[in-house]
């Protein structure tokens, strides 16, 4: 692997699929009638069927695909209808993406269904996993913007089992501890306010690969005011949300093409700077086995600013559903009481998204009597934890394995 590259770490390469692995595709139509696709591979013998999703990645080619098929597994990938596109994600949404692969599975007359979550594919299935436990008269019959979604007729099978790999708390609790609050003008991308910049070294910001010292009171007002910038993101998606309302009204009376077309402008929000989380080049904070760098590469101070990263682009109702952590239902510390079923939690030790404090309190919040927490050495995307060790996605692959054969003969 290159790690000289800015964004390295990131891909990691699957081994071989045994050769008598059987693979199709297939198109489903969810119960509001989007279509989403899968791939199920299987192998002789398989009984258990293991279910990789994500809210926004496509898992076709997961690092545990192979990993599982070996051991006699079957797999089902699956995207959402906001699959490596999620301007426009909305959690709720996602949910029924996820049911019509529940359904279809339970089709194929496995014996078991076990779902596999990996990063911010573990909240999806928590979120899942608590919606479809209610009654249907129970479920959320909106999301956060107000946008109607029926859960309620749907059909959602509660899975066998759940595995979570790695899984960050949620989206929008992971990006409150990423997002930069230094940000003055959401308008402009440079705009720096120095009390709260994270790569000023009159913080305690020291240039890589050295590990940065930020105090305690810098912490705190750091934390403080990432709070209020997704508060004052949350207003404006609130107030675009508002005036596209305003104008849908405004249709139903005058009838006019302009109110219509006012309704149905998108309105994005543009989110500058969202790689600042201090702990990527602070070690000593919410200390683990991680190495100096952030999801998106070894220099934070850089990808901070550039186009890749969580957020970039979001409508109002994908902001408010998928990306605030003061306003998205898809939180696993709050779903996590609603998964009764056998539970693994795969910690990963060198995890840059799900540290220490974080996977304390999501395995605390399962709400199983049977679950399992295991601590593998590796990085939030499987690789390695130095130079010549195992990936983790390899070795998590054999404890998931034991853990699926003691469960699901």
């Amino acid at each position: 692997m290159n790690r000289t590259r800015l964004g390295a770490g990131r891909y990691i390469d699957a081994a071989e699929a045994p050769s008598n692995t059987v693979t199709s595709t297939h198109e489903l139509t969810t119960a509001d009638g989007a279509k989403v696709s899968g791939v199920l591979r299987t192998v002789p013998g398989a009984e258990t069927v293991v279910a990789l999703m994500h809210p926004r990645q496509d898992l076709t080619h997961h690092v545990l695909v192979p990993e599982l098929l070996a051991r006699g597994y079957a797999v089902w990938t699956q995207g959402t209808r906001s699959v490596n596109n999620d301007i426009s994600l909305v959690h709720e949404q996602a949910l029924l993406d996820a049911a019509a692969g529940q359904v279809f599975l339970r089709s194929r007359a496995f014996d078991h269904v076990v779902t596999l979550g990996h990063s911010g594919g573990g909240t999806l299935f928590a979120f899942y996993c608590e919606q479809a436990g209610l009654t249907p008269e129970e479920r959320l019959a909106a999301t956060p913007a107000g946008r109607p979604i029926d859960l309620a007729s749907a059909e959602m099978p509660v899975p066998d089992g759940a595995i979570f790999m790695a899984p960050h708390p949620g989206q929008g609790a992971l990006l409150l501890r990423l997002i930069d609050p230094s940000v003055v003008d959401e308008s402009d991308p440079m705009s720096v306010d120095p009390a709260l910049d994270p790569f000023d070294s009159a913080n305690g910001f020291v240039e890589a690969p050295e590990s940065s010292n930020y105090s305690a009171d810098f912490v705190q007002k750091y934390r403080a005011a990432q709070l209020e910038r997704v508060a004052r993101l949350d207003a404006i998606a609130r107030s675009r949300v508002a005036e596209a309302s305003e104008a849908r009204r405004r249709f139903k009376t005058s009838g006019d093409a302009h109110d219509r077309r006012d309704a149905l402008a998108p309105r994005i929000l543009t989110v500058y700077r969202t790689d600042a989380d201090l702990r990527f080049t602070d070690l000593s904070l919410s200390s683990n086995a991680r190495p100096y760098g952030s999801l998106f590469g070894r220099r934070p101070d850089l990808t901070n600013y550039g186009l890749v990263g969580f957020a970039r682009l979001a409508t109002p109702d994908a902001w408010l559903s998928t990306w605030s952590g003061l306003s998205s239902n898809a939180d696993f510390v709050r779903c996590a009481p609603s998964v009764t079923v056998p539970s693994l939690f795969v910690e990963l030790t060198g995890d840059q998204a799900c540290f220490p404090e974080d996977t304390s309190r999501m395995v605390e919040a399962l709400g199983s009597v049977d679950k399992s927490h295991v601590a593998i050495e590796g990085t939030h995307f499987g690789g390695p934890i130095r130079d010549g060790a195992p990936t983790g996605a390899s070795l998590a692959a054999a404890d998931i394995g034991d853990w699926l054969s003691q469960h699901f003969i």
